[in-house]
């Protein structure tokens, strides 16, 4: 079985506590106590960041002669993680908040320095609405805290004047001159581009007269002809020469037949015809050349007679 530890002490009949001695301790004493860091920091010589929830053995003191509200303020000392360089931090009762003392820059600070500032304007209401001789007194130092930041900017303005010697009077001369003369290149540049429209505008209209005083000199069309809506297809885009001519008859119609074309293209029969045969032929030739038709129409013609003879003497 486990043991049980014991709590409760024995004290005896005649314990008597005020005679217990007590020991006379300094008020600014140490003590070394275990905690976490408050809030994010950065410590000053080395630059570490020490986040906060980070636990440290700090030394505990009491602050002298401070108090809020008969509520002691205590002092904490830790060291670097880093470089071992020694951070302070107080206790701040007023705000429910630690304030950064030594050693190291606290982070994130905006919302405390911005609740800081509303508990100040909210005090400060409440003291005016009570007490208007407050609200005299707050006014008399708002106008002299501007006052004496108008003087402070004043002074840094002559000091930098002293030690850049700069004539704020002449660049604003050279700065007006400037101006200026961007002005008149201004004014110079729209006339001459309204010089140049303007004549442009009269050389186009000097144009269009021209062309109209010309036109009725030309020599205009006929309206009166009227023209075949073929005329386009019968007229030839380019002359064409006796050559080309007799040869494009020859490829789509053909070269006129000759007598001796004709009787190389028909092969006749030796036949020995008959006494009257010869006269019909012979009478048939003497008109054919009293006509008016060529020399090969009239042998083409005997040709086919002498067939359609041949002919008949088969059937009879």
């Amino acid at each position: 079985m486990s043991e049980q530890k014991v709590l409760n002490k024995y004290y005896p009949s005649d314990f008597d506590p005020a005679k217990i001695p007590k020991l006379k301790l300094p008020k600014d004493r140490q003590y070394v106590v275990r905690l976490m860091a408050p809030f994010n920091m950065r410590c000053k010589t080395c630059g570490e960041y020490i986040y906060k929830g980070k636990k440290f053995n700090a030394c505990k003191e009491m602050v002298q002669n401070e108090a809020y509200l008969g509520l002691p303020i205590f002092c904490f000392y830790i060291k670097c993680t880093r470089c071992l360089a020694e951070i302070t931090f107080n206790t701040d009762p007023k705000y429910m908040d630690y304030t950064m003392e030594h050693g190291a820059t606290r982070n994130f600070q905006v919302e405390k320095l911005l609740e800081e500032e509303r508990g100040m304007q909210k005090e400060r209401e409440e003291e005016e609405l009570n007490n208007p001789t407050k609200v005299l007194e707050n006014r008399t130092k708002d106008s002299k805290l501007e006052m004496e930041v108008l003087e402070n900017l004043q002074e840094l303005k002559e000091l930098n004047q002293r030690q850049a010697n700069v004539d704020f009077e002449a660049v604003l001369k050279q700065y007006k001159e400037l101006e200026e003369e961007q002005r008149r290149k201004e004014q110079e540049d729209d006339e001459q581009e309204m010089k140049a429209m303007l004549e442009q505008a009269q050389n186009r209209r000097l144009l269009v007269d021209s062309d109209s005083d010309e036109e009725p000199a030309k020599s205009r069309p006929n309206p009166t002809a009227q023209t075949k809506p073929t005329g386009i297809l019968q007229e030839d885009p380019q002359p064409q020469t006796k050559k080309s001519r007799t040869e494009s008859w020859r490829w789509s119609v053909g070269k006129l037949s000759t007598k001796a074309q004709l009787a190389g293209l028909v092969a006749l029969r030796k036949q020995k015809l008959d006494p009257a045969l010869d006269n019909r032929m012979e009478t048939r030739g003497t008109t054919a050349n009293t006509g008016s038709l060529p020399a090969a129409a009239t042998s083409s013609l005997g040709l086919l007679g002498a067939y359609s003879d041949s002919e008949v003497s088969a059937s009879d």
